[in-house]
């Protein structure tokens, strides 16, 4: 890679934070105060760092509150005291039913009477519903007696176990109910953890890490890069959220825009490819769950056979270059494939479709055309105006397109993979997928800022940060018939989800900001999020495990840490099992099991120039900076985590060994003092380490 591991790691010791409503905080990090102690920012405005529920400054934060108000104790010794409540929709809750939650005698024995479910501190509730029969039995939670005595057979009952729940594994205990043999006694409804408020040192994050992942930011910004996003929630609380920049950073003519919406913590982001785990994963991780899905059902089952017999062969590949047909297989062979294909296959990039096929492009871009020679015809060209009658041909056409290897036997990233998914999914619920999403996740679990095309609804264009400033066209490259050719702002930059889908894709398309992202994302930590559930142990499992011991940075669609193998997205300290995505925007989610982390930090960095069309079209200015690098964000969160020593001279140290490599980036022949994006990167890397 380009630019080097080092180039993502930075420090400073005074930011200037932008809170959610666009107003501006000065806070100093720890620098070298005794015991670590940071003093307290000043008093230009609050800061964006969120405060727990219940506090005087953590109601308007964004953060979702805590349970309702119940009886509580205090004191190491006191019984946790139920509440007698209105019976909750128990659903989709945890439930373990006593005696025997498992159904049988265990000869275990001491199994029988305890279930254990996962937790956080500080947070959780338990609903008990007693059968008429039952004349007494004891309860405890995490070893914290119950007092039963006061629960009567028959209603509801809530216990407040936030005094003693802690972060893990938590367990109950159901014992010596009396009659022993009454059946289904007790039956016990366990909510999950929810997204509360939260600090980050309570959690484990150093104060000085954030700060210098802000101040690198601003100092990006001032120079030449876009905007930014970021959200950490960490052991179920939202530590932290920011934001950087405005929502338009550049002119089509590539001057800057000084004119447009701030950046805040509800812009919504085009989220490009984290769309597919967080759309169809989700949706099929969820209907797996259910039992509605087998992974290994074939794609005909639910596209019909014309998926696999209506395949044609095309004479040249995606990027306009003559394909050898007689090197290929024959197509009765490719269709035998296509009929043979799986969910599973395709969950796992091995379903033998091109990585990008241009359903959506009259022409074929092509490097090296000679003098008066044309970019040559798209075969699989399927209209370009958005709409009903475009999504239908490009259905069409994928049936139609041929396979270029065999399933199985490679590994290629593809967008058609999960296009095919999304059409399967809405095969499988009798819903669009933006309905689906929307009516199984977000409505329910309070997230009211993801959604497919946000300006069809209740958005602006403003309340969006804009990506590629002239259209499609890569700065006047591809001009193209139906392509757009002015800035992309509220809707989905990727081709083939605007053009060919309408705007709604399994691939790409999806809108969010980072704060209900990484709620959404959380639920790949416990399975569900209050009182809905969503995914089993195994399901989660089951789409995260490497897929192969040969691939295991990839889970079923997931990227994973593996062998330190995404060390540019997730950082360094991720543990194997860490996981997430990324999107070509410039957007990453990272969610790290072993830690309760989740990291959701999202750029518009193509939202600028195109740095040199001739060279490469697909390069942007913004894609210079190490704010776009994606992967700085972990690696300095990370650094001092849950330790209380102060790690700023460590992350000084960082940041005079970034200034001196981006200069080193710079490419040969650009002078260090022009407006080259590099040079601009360098400079920035300085300033952040004259902060010292």
């Amino acid at each position: 890679m380009r630019r080097s591991l080092s180039l993502i790691i930075a420090l400073c010791m005074m930011v200037t934070l932008t809170s959610c409503d666009g107003r501006r905080i000065t806070a100093k990090s720890a620098g070298g105060a005794a015991g670590g102690d940071t003093p307290a920012p000043t008093e230009e405005s609050e800061p964006m760092v969120t405060a727990d529920p219940g506090t005087e400054d953590g109601d308007d934060k964004g953060v979702i509150e805590g349970s309702a108000t119940i009886s509580t104790v205090s004191g190491d010794t006191e019984a946790l005291v139920p509440e007698a409540v209105e019976a909750p929709g128990t659903g989709s809750m945890r439930q373990a039913v006593f005696p025997e939650w498992e159904g049988y005698t265990d000869d275990t024995l001491a199994m029988n009477s305890m279930y254990s479910f996962s937790g956080y501190h500080g947070q959780g509730r338990i609903y008990l519903q007693v059968s008429d029969g039952a004349d007494s039995f004891n309860m405890y939670v995490n070893g914290r007696e119950v007092e039963t005595g006061n629960i009567t057979p028959g209603g509801c009952w809530m216990i407040d176990i936030s005094p003693v729940a802690k972060n893990g594994e938590n367990t109950l205990q159901v014992s010596n109910i009396v009659p022993s043999d009454l059946p289904e006694a007790v039956k016990v409804f366990i909510p999950y953890p929810e997204v509360l408020g939260g600090i980050p040192e309570d959690e484990g994050i150093r104060p000085e890490a954030l700060a210098f992942i802000s101040d690198l930011i601003e100092t990006d910004i001032e120079n030449g890069f876009t905007s930014a996003q970021l959200s950490v929630i960490r052991n179920g609380r939202l530590v932290y959220e920011n934001a950087w920049g405005r929502t338009d950073s550049y002119l089509p003519d590539g001057t800057v825009c000084t004119d447009s919406a701030p950046v805040t913590c509800d812009t919504l982001y085009d989220l490009a490819s984290i769309t597919k785990m967080f759309s169809v994963n989700y949706a099929l991780q969820k209907l797996v769950t259910d039992g509605e899905v087998d992974l290994d059902s074939r794609i005909t089952d639910y596209l019909g056979e014309g998926f696999a017999a209506e395949t044609i062969q095309v004479p040249v590949d995606t990027k306009g270059e003559t394909k050898d047909l007689s090197a290929l297989p024959d197509l009765e062979t490719i269709k035998r494939w296509k009929s043979q294909l799986t969910i599973r296959d395709l969950l796992k990039h091995q379903g033998g479709f091109p990585a990008d096929p241009k359903y959506c492009a009259p022409k074929l871009y092509k490097k090296g055309l000679a003098d008066g020679e044309e970019f040559p015809d798209n075969p699989l060209f399927a209209g370009n105006i958005p709409g009903p009658e475009t999504r239908q041909a490009t259905i069409d056409m994928i049936c139609k397109t041929p396979l270029d290897y065999e399933p199985g036997t490679r590994t290629v990233y593809s967008d058609v993979d999960y296009m095919i998914l999304g059409l399967v999914i809405e095969s499988i619920t009798g819903e669009d997928l933006d309905s689906y999403i929307k009516n199984t996740f977000c409505e329910p679990m309070g997230l009211d800022h993801i959604t497919y095309n946000p300006l069809e609804h209740g958005f602006t264009k403003d309340d969006c940060a804009a990506t590629e400033l002239n259209g499609n066209t890569r700065d006047g490259l591809l001009n193209l018939d139906g392509f757009r050719t002015e800035t992309i702002q509220g809707e989905v930059h990727d081709e083939k989800a605007w053009y060919s889908m309408a705007g709604v894709s399994g691939h790409a398309g999806l809108f969010s900001n980072a704060t209900d992202l990484a709620k959404l994302a959380a639920l790949m930590l416990n399975g569900g999020y209050g009182e809905h559930g969503y995914f089993s142990r195994n399901t989660i499992d089951t789409f995260t495990a490497p897929k192969s011991e040969d691939d295991a940075n990839w889970g079923l669609g997931w990227w994973r840490q593996g062998d330190g193998e995404r060390p540019w997205y997730f950082g360094t300290q991720a543990d194997s099992r860490a996981f997430g995505h990324q999107g070509w925007t410039g957007t990453l989610v990272m969610i790290d099991p072993d830690r309760s982390l989740v990291v959701v930090y999202l750029t518009n960095k193509i939202n600028s120039p195109v740095t040199d069309v001739k060279t490469d079209p697909n390069e942007f200015d913004g894609e210079w900076y190490t704010a776009s690098t994606l992967g700085f964000v972990p690696q300095i969160l990370s650094v001092g985590m849950d330790s209380d020593r102060d790690v700023t001279k460590q992350l000084k140290d960082l940041a005079a060994e970034m200034a001196e490599e981006a200069a080193d980036l710079i490419p040969e022949g650009v002078s260090p003092d022009s407006d080259h994006p590099a040079a601009k990167n360098a400079r920035s890397k300085q300033q952040l380490l004259e902060k010292y």
